[in-house]
Formats: C-alpha cells, structure tokens, sequence
C-alpha cells in the first residue's frame, strides 16, 4: 500500500467548493490585498493566541525578519539561535543585517540547549535571541529562556512555525512570548493554500513597528517612517486561512490522534520515537523517530521500496551549511544537532491519515526492527 508523507487534498466535504465561491466572490469584488478577510483572520489569531496583536504577512520567512527588526536588530547586532532548525531562522537573522552565533541542541530534548545558551550570551552579549519551537511542541525549559532574556534585556524571538494549536501549561504557546512568528505554509497544521505567514505579540510598541516594516515603513499612506518592504498578506491566503480555522480543531485531533498511535505502537520496541515533554499538549505536527545513521539509511531504502512517505526535519546543523560561512559571527558545539540530523526520520502523519495506512507504516517498521 502507497502511503504518502503528507496528503493536502484531504479536504473536508464541502470546502473546495466553498472555496471556490469565495474566490470567485473576492474576484467579482476585486478584494485582493488587505479587507475583511485580512481583518477577521488577525482577530481570531488574536483572540486564539491570547496575545494583544496579530500582524498578517506574507509568509513565514518574513514574519521572522519583521520580528526582529520591529525587535530593533538592525546591522551589526549578534542574534543567538538554535544550531538545529530551518534554514529561514538563519537567513532571517542575516537578511536584518546581524550576526548569526549558533547554539547547539540538548541531545535528550533536542531543542536549544539551555545551559550552552546561558554560556552564549555571557560571551557574545547578543541584542535578541532567537528560539525555535520544533515538531509541534517546544522546550521544556521555555519559561526559564523566557524569564533569563527578560532578566538580561535580550528581546527572545520564538519561531512558531511548527506549533499551531499546540498548548503550553494550558495556554497557548505563543502568550507568553515577547514577539513570536507564525508560518502559515501549506504543510503547516494551519495551512494557506500558497505562502502566509504572521507576527503575534503583546508589546504595542513592536506592533506597530512591524505593521509598519511589512507595509513599506509607513505612518500615512505617503510617509515612510522605516525603510520595510512589501509583505502584506492578500486577501485570497486570509479568506483561505479563515475557512481552514473552522476545521481546525478536528485536523489537531486527526494529528494527534495518530502522534498517539505511533508512540503507543513503538512502545513495546527498542525505537526511538521522541515524546513531547509533560507540560505540552502537542498539535500532532510530526512523528519523530531517531536511528543510528547507518539504521536510518537501510530503512528509508526499505520504505522507499514499499511505496511509504518519510521525511527527516531537518538533515543537517544551520552551522555545517555551505551558506553559512561568509555569515557565521560563532557557534556554541555542535556536535548534538550534527549528529541529528544524520539521525531524525519523521513518518507519515497529516490530517485525517486512515488507520489502515498507519498499520500499514507501522507493520513495516517494526518488520524492519525485527
């Protein structure tokens, strides 16, 4: 049986052609850029998120540099960020004209290591920091980042493109972060149907900084109070984005659903499948598996062979890629997210995956491991 890694055409029934008449509405109305649909989806991400502003932009590598720019990093500032991650952390940083340092993960957590990130700002004296929510839940040290970056004056940044729905403490991920980004990619559990993304904070200040900066660097429709650029999200990906929000909470629970039985699955073998730590309830974006390197390749070959989906976030440490020499100011190890990404193997997990096809992954695993 062909199982894929992820399948976005499992629409619920009804919604392609609602979406349809919605752009054929926005079209008759020529309802392209900002509007209605724009407004209504940063108030529901707003009042979802528990968080006094949302900015809509137009994808998640922007929301990023945004962020740090209404942050106030500007040329020559040092940023800390997770040595594993996607490579739009890195860029971003570098595009706002500062200095990349990279940190390297907890072998055992597998998100930024708290006590090399508590060495890094005592050497590097950084302006913001940079933390990263991977696999649809985040550290379980995030309060302490977050209270030792307040503590210092550094402004934490939290990349949340991988955590939509997911709860912390009870709460929304995103609350309690002094600025934090969104990407809204069609693979994300909260998917556009092309690229969008947003900023979320509580801080008035960095709201209006980055409605600005994504909007030209205006304060009236002819002044220019930043030098920013176009990354106003259209009204298509808002109107999209608005109808996928009232089937979300059932996508979440096919996710986790799954995320459940593949842990539970796994739990009578010797495979590695990562659980997120206790104060999490994850939104069930990826399944994560860890195998020695020369393990991984022979079972990717195996589902390679049986016709099954897999992918592996992320392959390799921001610090060993080629891009990142001419830029990289310092690193903090390494070794950890090197040797992850050599190792993390992610099976198929999207909403509503029929539990035929996940026996199915699952039947071929363990009859690999035996």
């Amino acid at each position: 049986m062909h199982v894929p890694y992820i399948d976005l055409k499992r629409l619920e029934d009804g919604l392609l052609d609602r979406w349809v008449d919605k752009v054929r509405h926005l079209s008759e109305n020529t309802a392209f850029v900002g509007g209605k649909e724009v407004q209504q989806l940063e108030e529901t991400l707003q009042s979802e998120n528990e968080v006094d502003f949302a900015i809509a932009c137009a994808n998640g590598t922007d929301a990023l540099q945004i962020a740090l720019r209404a942050a106030g990093v500007s040329r020559g500032d040092t940023v800390l960020l997770p040595d594993f991650t996607f490579w739009a952390t890195f860029e971003a940083v570098v595009n706002a004209g500062a200095e990349p340092v990279t940190v390297d993960v907890d072998p055992d957590e597998l998100h930024m290591d708290y006590d090399l990130f508590v060495r890094a700002l005592d050497e590097y004296r950084p302006k913001a920091a940079m933390l990263v929510h991977l696999y649809g839940w985040g550290t379980s040290r995030l309060a302490d980042f977050r209270a030792l970056c307040k503590e210092r004056g550094v402004v934490l940044i939290e990349d949340g493109a991988q955590v939509y729905g997911a709860r912390y403490k009870g709460e929304s991920v995103y609350k309690g972060a002094e600025i934090s980004t969104i990407s809204f990619y069609p693979a994300k559990v909260l998917g556009a149907a092309g690229d969008a993304g947003a900023v979320l904070t509580s801080n008035p200040e960095f709201a209006a900084r980055a409605r600005s900066i994504g909007n030209h660097g205006r304060s009236q429709h002819y002044a220019h109070g930043y030098v920013g650029w176009n990354s106003r999200m259209d009204s298509f990906q808002a109107a999209y984005l608005n109808m996928a929000l009232e089937h979300l909470p059932a996508r979440i629970e096919s996710r986790r659903t799954a995320g459940r039985f593949y842990r539970e699955a796994f739990a009578d073998t010797s495979l590695n499948c990562i659980t997120p730590p206790a104060d999490y309830e994850e939104n069930g974006y990826l399944n994560l598996l860890l195998f020695e390197p020369a393990v991984r390749e022979k079972l990717t070959a195996l589902l390679k062979e049986k016709g099954i989906g897999f992918s592996m976030v992320y392959p390799g440490a921001m610090s060993e890629q080629e891009g990142a020499s001419t830029y990289l100011k310092g690193k903090m190890g390494g070794e950890h997210a090197s040797r992850l990404g050599k190792s993390v193997l992610n099976l198929p997990l999207f909403p509503y995956i029929r539990q035929d096809e996940l026996d199915e992954v699952v039947a071929i695993v363990k009859g690999f491991q035996a």
